[in-house]
């Protein structure tokens, strides 16, 4: 089978999804262990210097395109399956007992991925693009703490953040799991192992974003 044809098949769409969420599970981690400094208490000090420096490394700007790229691949096979998956059962049987076989949010990845899409603009729009394609952080006129601090001033901010990592949580609850089984690392002794771990993290990475802006807003971090 030719490259094409491979990725373009239902296995290379869910090996790329794997290998693509592998990646962002990965991102997650480095994002949420840097953002975590905020909650030293030092008016952003240890936060601000591995922010620049994960701003002006050439070796991770290099890595932020390939991390984009992931993103991009993984938000269109993901499109791509959700479409796959609606073509080969267009009717739904009334006596089918769905939630039986799985969990609603293994049967909700296309829902649970859209709001994550639209929580991921607006962040990227807050953050991302105030950092990279303007001058207010790099100018020294701002930090992406103080950054933090205006932009969760505001409490219907805060809620969507929030909202968004409720989502991302339940999209990690299927994902983490499901990428190494789309990968074909599935074996029954390490097998449970794995879920643990993903339960795990799928609670506490999202629970400690969600505290971020949450902290911020009530002014527990100065």
């Amino acid at each position: 089978m030719s490259n094409s044809k491979l990725f373009n098949s239902s296995l290379g769409k869910k090996y790329l999804m794997g290998l693509t969420g592998l990646l962002l599970i990965s991102f997650l981690l480095v994002h949420a262990g840097i953002n975590a400094l905020i909650f030293m208490n030092d008016g952003g000090h240890q936060f601000e210097l591995a922010a620049e420096f994960m701003g002006t490394n050439w070796v991770i700007r290099t890595m932020e395109i390939g991390l984009m790229l992931g993103l991009l691949a993984h938000i269109v096979d993901g499109l791509m399956l959700w479409f796959d998956n609606k073509k080969a059962r267009p009717v739904y049987y009334a006596y089918t007992n769905a939630a039986a076989n799985s969990k609603w949010y293994s049967r909700s990845m296309g829902l649970l991925g859209t709001l994550l899409l639209i929580f991921l603009i607006i962040h990227l729009r807050h953050f991302w693009v105030v950092s990279r394609f303007t001058d207010e952080i790099t100018s020294g006129r701002e930090t992406l703490f103080n950054e933090m601090k205006e932009v969760f001033v505001n409490p219907l901010v805060v809620v969507v953040y929030v909202l968004g990592c409720i989502s991302l949580s339940y999209h990690l609850l299927h994902g983490f799991s499901s990428a190494f089984q789309s990968m074909g690392w599935t074996h029954k002794k390490y097998t449970p192992t794995v879920k643990s771990i993903g339960y795990v993290y799928s609670i506490l990475i999202p629970l400690l974003f969600a505290a971020m802006p949450i902290a911020m807003h009530f002014g527990w971090i100065k």
